[in-house]
């Protein structure tokens, strides 16, 4: 596994030591299209632990982020159902850069532009620590994962498919 020393503050990480939450930093190199599968590859570590943040939206717009191992698909049937309104879909990437604030593939859960409820696959919960976009192309960060949820006060879901 490759970590690094330095890394160029993003508005996630600047968040993060505000909060005094602690965290590692992960560069690797970014591939157009590679996702989670190749920043998994890459650092030499397992997709499932690794955690990718989908930028949602429910049947009237109202935006929503959700985080889901990157071995994994989210059921947004399951997710429409367990959070209560009629329907669940990903925003396009134009959208979901205008919610977060980030670019797609660099989207973090932390410090984004408009403030949206934070739901989790339970099952990440079951690792000490995740890892997950650091709000930048090439940069994931490990958390915590208990730390991470109580920080984005994130509810836990039950929305995987393999």
């Amino acid at each position: 596994m490759r970590k690094s020393g330095h890394v160029s503050e993003t508005p996630a990480t600047h968040w993060l030591r505000q909060q005094r939450i602690p965290f590692e930093a992960f560069p690797y190199e970014y591939v157009d299209h590679g996702g989670a599968r190749e920043a998994a590859r890459q650092l030499g570590l397992p997709l499932h632990q690794l955690a990718k943040t989908l930028i949602m939206e429910d049947e009237r717009g109202q935006p929503l982020i959700m985080l889901m191992h990157g071995d994994h698909e989210v059921s947004t049937k399951n997710l429409a159902r367990q959070i209560g309104v009629k329907k669940v879909s990903p925003c396009t990437p134009d959208t979901a850069q205008r919610h977060s604030g980030y670019q797609v593939g660099g989207t973090s859960p932390f410090a984004t532009r408009k403030h949206m409820p934070v739901w989790i696959e339970a099952s990440l919960l079951d690792f000490d620590h995740v890892y997950l976009n650091g709000g930048r192309r090439g940069f994931l960060i490990r958390v915590a994962s208990k730390v991470l949820a109580q920080a984005l006060g994130a509810q836990a879901v039950h929305v995987a498919l393999p």
